[in-house]
């Protein structure tokens, strides 16, 4: 049983700076520390993000959001930004990423998971997570901001494309914000329209907001004459690969300007695979060398040579699998660009090894 309630164990959180300059020193190694916080709270640690399950609610019929409140080490946040989710299952830790639909200064945030068929961790997470159970977070990423000049804002997102934009739209509103907003959010039928009843208040609430929803399923999609008839100096849009990129072409021959911020959750093709050759790895910290192929990425083979290093979405989307090049050069697998610049990070879920190569790992 914890010793601490969970604002107490935030509170204990906030005074810990001593410890982590001991732990950076040197002086302490912060798995003990964790180790011995641990009992006063399950999420006490001393630098890593853990937060407790407080609510669940289904917002689509495919979709549940989930309110999170999370220990003091969860600095910055915004609203839109996304958060690598970790837990274990069989012995093995897996991580997703998903957008931040709300962030409050008592350290309650929301995010919204979207069922998908064949998904590992969202069916356990929507299935099996239960109200009061612990998980781990990443720290929060990502750039997507609401646009800091005056001027109508069109927000268009397809499937969980949503969950940011939806974000960015409740915390525009809540300062105040008064320039017409539109919302277009694509699904494939009736009842996947995420937030559906709470976007509706909002526009009844704001008489500068209106939202709009298209059933693709039933045949109604994007169009240019649609979308010229939909007001907007600035443009944020997410979705699948072939939305945004459809939205930011109709965007940019349409003249609109260059406002316009964009995020994918589909991952660029991978190029097709040229012909292997041997190198050899490697991993500096894990002091292992070893034989590799230039057409695997970095993450399968450290994987295969029997290290764990942290990854996500495996699809070059997430950031949870960057690590720094020491030395040599990688390629790119969806681009083909050749990257050979020491001490930079690079992505090792989409990064081969162009030859020998030393990574920090």
């Amino acid at each position: 049983m914890a010793l601490l309630s969970l604002s107490e164990a935030r509170w204990v959180a906030g005074s810990l700076r001593p410890l982590r300059r001991l732990c950076d020193g040197g002086w302490l190694r912060e798995a003990d520390v964790d180790l011995c916080l641990r009992p006063l709270h399950p999420t006490l640690r001393l630098n890593r993000v853990f937060a407790q399950v407080e609510a669940r609610r289904w917002v689509a019929e495919d979709m549940l959001a989930l309110e999170l409140r999370c220990n003091g080490n969860a600095q910055h946040w915004r609203a839109g930004q996304h958060v690598q989710l970790y837990l274990e299952q069989n012995g093995v830790r897996h991580g997703r990423s998903y957008s931040l639909t709300s962030v409050a200064a008592d350290g309650r945030i929301e995010i919204a998971i979207k069922r998908q068929p064949d998904g590992r961790l969202s069916n356990l997470l929507l299935d099996h997570l239960a109200v009061g159970q612990v998980i781990e977070l990443g720290q929060a990423f990502g750039e997507f901001t609401w646009p800091q000049e005056q001027g109508a804002v069109l927000l268009m997102a397809a499937g969980s494309g949503i969950t940011p934009l939806f974000g960015l739209l409740r915390d525009a509103l809540a300062r105040g914000f008064t320039a017409p907003v539109t919302l277009l959010h694509q699904v494939r039928r009736q009842g996947q329209q995420a937030f559906a009843e709470e976007l509706q208040v909002l526009a009844a609430r704001h008489a500068n907001f209106q939202v709009h929803w298209l059933f693709s399923g039933e045949g109604d999609r994007l169009s240019a004459e649609r979308l010229a008839a939909l007001p907007g100096d600035h443009l944020r849009v997410c979705g699948p690969r072939g939305f945004v990129e459809q939205a930011c072409g109709w965007w940019h021959d349409a003249g609109r300007g260059s406002s316009l911020q964009s995020e994918s959750f589909s991952p660029l093709p991978m190029l097709a695979e040229t012909a292997a050759g041997e190198v050899r790895l490697r991993f500096a910290r894990s002091r292992q060398r070893v034989s590799g192929s230039s057409n695997a990425s970095l993450l399968e083979q450290a994987e295969a040579a029997g290290l764990r290093p942290a990854h996500g979405c495996r699809q070059g989307i997430c950031t949870s699998c960057t690590c720094l090049l020491l030395a040599g050069s990688v390629r790119d697998l969806r681009s083909g660009e050749l990257f050979a610049e020491p001490n930079q990070p690079i992505r090792l879920c989409v990064s081969a090894p162009h030859g020998d190569v030393e990574i920090d790992l």
